[in-house]
């Protein structure tokens, strides 16, 4: 069993990282190369903007390779949460936000040519119990109603033909969702942002930050770079750059892991048995697993197994196991199945589970998507570029207040409280 991301294992390594120091002088400086900021980068260079991007890692090293593979539309809450949260117009923008952005994804792709397996799969929510049926079904009526025609209600008796499962009383149906490699879609989206002019430094973690000029200068281990604005995309791997200057985001965002297997290559016939329908599936317990097919036939299983901020190999191995049995307790003929990969990442948690875009200390921003990221990074890596050209009106989120979170210095002490807390909740729901 390999303990890297399947996306990471199964795609090509980009190899045009810049080689030599951290220098030279910039119109924008991006800090962070997942699909946040590399949506930034290419934008802005193909506007003819001077732009360097600063990795800590590698490109993709956070959650943009470490996800589902999911591209599903929707709010992570209920559509009313969501409303009553935010109010009737916001909710519908970013409703809709979410399926601009899958819709931008395949625009991207077919402008560059990026071949990852892109695909308007559909995404099943399945009720966990019959108690879920009658929240799901009237939650998906008002979707219908106000914000979403393509999606239906779908019997337990209709899940035949899409899951090889007895465990799902009943799901809601989202056709414009889709699934794609995420490993493929980074490394094409790191090539078209170079071949536009972008320059991209990896293992250049920002250590400092300090003003120069009308701009700034960033500092790394191997060297300066001026710019003139910043853009700040590093999500929930923020906290793990010691010494950065971004402690507002820090006391902002909840850094937790979520865990995913993936088997072996399933048979024909298994497939048959397992994911007839082919789309991406999650459940409805508030811990809960979501899953899907790879583009080899393997079945990839996720789920926040253990509510931690760590995701090492110790970690993900034991959270592994955790996930290999609720696989078998969903699809038992796979139980004996290899699993042939076994990963974790962490997930930018907000404190309302809405994410956040805008401008702040200083900085242009996009992050906590709160577990949606790979779906909404495309289109709001886009607005952050518009908005480092002086473009302020294509925000979705402009305007959201962003309060610290209580106690919270870096390290979410509180988690396995709060794991607690709903695992008794889905007991009782």
């Amino acid at each position: 069993m390999k303990t890297l991301p399947y996306w990471h294992d199964t795609a090509p390594v980009f190899a045009g990282a810049e080689t030599g120091p951290v220098q030279d002088r910039f119109d924008v400086a991006v800090i962070g190369a997942g699909f946040t900021g590399l949506n930034a980068a290419r934008k802005l260079a193909r506007a003819g903007v001077k732009v360097a991007v600063l990795e800590a890692g590698h490109v993709g090293a956070g959650g943009s390779g470490r996800n589902g593979g999911h591209l599903n539309n929707g709010i992570a809450h209920g559509y009313a949460d969501a409303v009553a949260h935010l109010g009737a117009e916001r909710a519908r923008a970013l409703y809709h936000a979410y399926d601009r952005s899958i819709d931008m994804i395949a625009e991207v792709i077919e402008e560059e040519g990026i071949a990852c397996d892109f695909r308007r799969s559909g995404k099943l929510k399945l009720a966990s119990k019959p108690s879920h049926v009658a929240g799901l079904r009237a939650g998906q009526e008002l979707l219908a109603r106000e914000v979403d025609p393509d999606t239906r209600w779908l019997s337990k008796g209709e899940l035949t033909d899409e899951i090889g499962s007895d465990a799902f009383h009943g799901a809601v149906l989202y056709e414009k969702s889709a699934m794609m490699h995420m490993g493929r879609y980074l490394h094409g989206l790191v090539e078209a942002s170079v071949r536009h002019g972008a320059r991209i430094w990896e293992h250049a973690p920002v250590t400092g930050r300090s003003r120069s000029g009308t701009g700034w200068t960033l500092t790394t281990p191997r060297g300066q770079i001026q710019a003139e604005r910043v853009i700040a995309a590093t999500g929930a791997y923020t906290a793990e750059v010691p010494g950065a200057p971004l402690g507002y985001f820090r006391r902002r965002m909840i850094p937790m892991a979520s865990f995913i297997i993936a088997t072996r290559p399933l048979s024909s016939a298994e497939i048959a048995a397992t994911m007839p329908g082919n789309r991406t599936c999650v459940t409805s317990r508030i811990i809960g697993n979501y899953f899907r097919l790879s583009p080899d036939g393997r079945l990839i299983f996720g789920g926040r197994a253990r509510f931690s901020a760590v995701s090492d190999q110790r970690s993900d191995a034991k959270s592994g196991r955790i996930l290999r049995a609720a696989m078998a307790g969903i699809f038992p003929h796979l139980a004996g199945a290899q699993i042939d990969y076994c990963w974790g990442g962490l997930v930018g948690m907000t404190r309302d589970r809405f994410p956040r875009a805008g401008q702040a200390d200083g900085m242009i921003y996009g992050m906590g998507y709160s577990g949606h990221g790979a779906q909404l990074s495309t289109l709001l890596g886009q607005v952050l570029a518009d908005q480092a050209m002086g473009r302020n009106d294509t925000n979705p989120l402009e305007g959201m207040d962003w309060p610290a979170v209580p106690a919270l210095n870096g390290k979410p002490w509180f988690l396995p409280l709060a794991g607690l807390w709903f695992r008794l909740k889905d007991r009782l729901a």
